[in-house]
C-alpha cells in the first residue's frame, strides 16, 4: 500500500468472498487474509484503521476461536481499529459477543456492497476523527503554557525556558517575528508566576502617539497639560504588584528611554506634571519583533537600557521553524471554528494539507488562524480544500519518495529531537534512542551533526 488510499484489511477464508470483497471498495487499498497468523503479519504491515473479519478462521472455520483471537489480538496492537465483523443470519449471538471483544460493529451476510461501503466508510471516518482528536489532546497535553499549541522541539525548548524563569522576577525581552505568539507567552511567564492572583497590565509602545505615551506609562497629574482634568495613573502604576508588558519596545522613542531607564534602575515613577516619587513594584516583560541591536547601532535604542531590559532574552521561532506544528494549528482552529460557527467539518484534503505543511507562513500563527476561519466559513464540503485556504499547491512533496531518503531524514530529525531533549547529553541521547554511544558517534558523522 503506497499510502495514496485508504487502507482496509479484509480477513476472509471463503475463496468467493475473498475475490467480491477485493473489488466492491474502490476508494481503499485492500489486503486479503484467509487466516489469523496471516491477518496479524498484513495488520502490522499496512496498519489499516478498518478491518473485516469473519470469525470462523481455519483451523476452526466451523467455531469462532480464531475469529475472536484475531480481533483480540489486533485491538491489542492498536486499540483504535475500527473491526467490523462480518457474519451469517445464524451467528447474530457470536457478532454480539465480539462486540463485548471490542468490535466496532457487525455486518450480516449476504454481503451488498453498497451498504457494506457505507459501513466502512463511517468506521474509517470515525477513527480518522479518533486519531485526530488524540493527536491534539496528546499536542495540549504536552504543553504547559494555557494557549500555547505545537508539540515541535523547537517550541518545547521555548516553553521549557518559560517555565524555568516564571518563578523569578528577572525582567524578560521576548524576540521574535509578528504573529509568533509574544503577547501569549507574557500572559504565560505572569500566570505562572508568583504574581499570578495579580494583574498583568500591556501596552502597545508603537500603536500610542509618541506625545501620549509618556502620560499613559506614568500617568499625570491635574493641569499637567490642556485636558488633564483630575489626576490618572499610568499603566506603570495600575501594574503595581502584577507584570507590565511592553509590547514592540523597539518603538519607545528615543527620548522617553531615559525615563524607563530610571525606572527600571529604581523601581520609583513621577506622573507626567507631579514631583512626588512614587514607588512601584512589578515585573518587567518587553517584546519586540525588531533588531535592537541595530537599532543601538543606528543610535535609535540606548544600549543601557537595552541590558536592562534582556536579563534574559527568548527567541521565538517562526512558524515555518517550529517542525509539525502547522498542521496541528490548523487542526486545532479547525477545531475551535466549527465549534464557533456551527460546522461539521471533518478535517482536510490531501492537497490542503500538504499545502499547510510546506507553506512558509510569513504571518505565523496570527496567518494560519485568519486563513482557518476564511476556510471554515467558506467550505462547502466536508474536508478543507486548498481552495478554501487560498494557497497553492506546493511544487515539492513534503518529503521524498526514495525509502532511503526518507528514512535518513527521519533518522536525523530523532536524533536532533532526542539531542533537544536531553541538553546535548551523548549517553542520554543515545539511551533515548535505544542505541549505543559508538553507534550514535557514527551518525553524528554521517548526517554531519554534532552535540555542542
Amino acid at each position: 500500500m503506497n499510502g495514496t488510499h485508504k487502507a482496509l484489511l479484509v480477513v476472509e477464508d471463503d475463496p468467493g468472498l475473498q475475490s467480491q470483497m477485493r473489488w466492491c471498495f474502490d476508494d481503499y487499498e485492500v489486503a486479503i487474509s484467509g487466516d489469523r497468523t496471516d491477518a496479524i503479519n498484513q495488520f502490522r504491515r499496512h496498519q489499516p484503521g478498518v478491518v473485516l473479519l469473519d470469525l470462523g478462521l481455519p483451523p476452526d472455520p466451523g467455531g469462532v476461536t480464531e475469529g475472536l483471537a484475531t480481533l483480540t489480538q489486533i485491538l491489542s496492537m492498536a486499540p483504535t481499529t475500527k473491526i467490523i465483523i462480518v457474519t451469517g443470519d445464524n451467528d447474530r449471538a457470536n457478532a454480539v459477543k465480539a462486540i463485548g471483544f471490542g468490535a466496532y460493529d457487525f455486518y450480516q451476510k449476504p454481503v451488498d456492497p453498497e451498504t457494506l461501503a457505507l459501513v466502512v466508510d463511517r468506521a474509517y471516518r470515525v477513527n480518522i476523527l479518533e486519531q485526530e482528536n488524540q493527536q491534539l489532546l496528546s499536542a495540549q497535553q504536552a504543553m504547559p503554557l494555557e494557549g500555547i499549541i505545537g508539540a515541535s522541539p523547537q517550541l518545547l525548548n521555548v516553553c521549557q525556558t518559560i517555565e524555568k524563569i516564571a518563578p523569578s522576577d528577572i525582567t524578560t525581552l521576548l524576540l521574535g517575528a509578528s504573529g509568533t505568539g509574544k503577547e501569549l507567552f507574557a500572559q504565560a511567564l505572569h500566570n505562572l508566576s508568583p504574581r499570578a492572583d495579580e494583574k498583568i497590565v500591556a501596552i502597545n509602545c508603537a500603536a500610542i502617539p509618541d506625545n501620549l505615551l509618556e502620560s499613559e506609562l506614568f500617568g499625570y497629574e491635574k493641569g499637567a497639560f490642556t485636558g488633564a482634568t483630575k489626576q490618572t495613573p499610568g499603566k506603570i502604576e495600575l501594574a503595581n504588584g502584577g507584570t507590565l508588558f511592553l509590547d514592540e519596545i523597539g518603538d519607545l522613542p528615543f527620548e522617553l528611554q531615559a525615563k524607563l531607564l530610571r525606572f527600571l534602575q529604581e523601581r520609583v515613577i513621577e506622573r507626567v506634571g507631579g514631583r512626588v516619587e512614587i514607588p512601584v513594584d512589578v515585573r518587567i516583560i518587553c517584546a519586540t519583533h525588531q533588531d535592537l541591536k541595530q537599532h543601538i547601532e543606528e543610535g535609535r535604542f540606548r544600549e543601557d537600557l537595552y541590558y536592562r531590559i534582556s536579563e534574559i532574552s527568548i527567541d521565538i521561532p517562526p512558524l515555518k521553524d517550529r517542525e509539525g506544528d502547522p498542521l496541528i494549528l490548523a487542526k486545532a482552529f479547525l477545531d475551535r471554528f466549527n465549534h464557533e460557527f456551527n460546522k461539521g467539518i471533518r478535517g482536510f484534503d490531501k492537497k490542503a494539507i500538504s499545502a499547510i505543511e510546506n507553506y512558509e507562513w510569513p504571518g505565523n500563527v496570527r496567518e494560519i488562524e485568519s486563513k482557518l476561519k476564511r476556510a471554515v466559513i467558506m467550505a462547502e464540503g466536508n474536508q478543507i480544500s486548498l481552495d478554501d485556504l487560498q494557497l497553492t499547491h506546493p511544487t515539492q512533496e513534503a518529503l521524498p519518495l526514495n525509502l532511503k531518503l526518507v528514512r535518513e531524514d527521519a533518522e536525523r530529525k530523532a536524533i536532533q529531537r532526542a539531542l533537544s531533549h536531553t541538553d546535548n547529553n551523548v549517553s542520554e541521547t543515545a539511551k533515548a534512542l535505544g542505541i549505543t554511544r559508538p553507534t550514535l558517534y557514527s551518525l553524528f558523522e554521517k548526517y554531519g551533526l554534532n552535540s555542542k
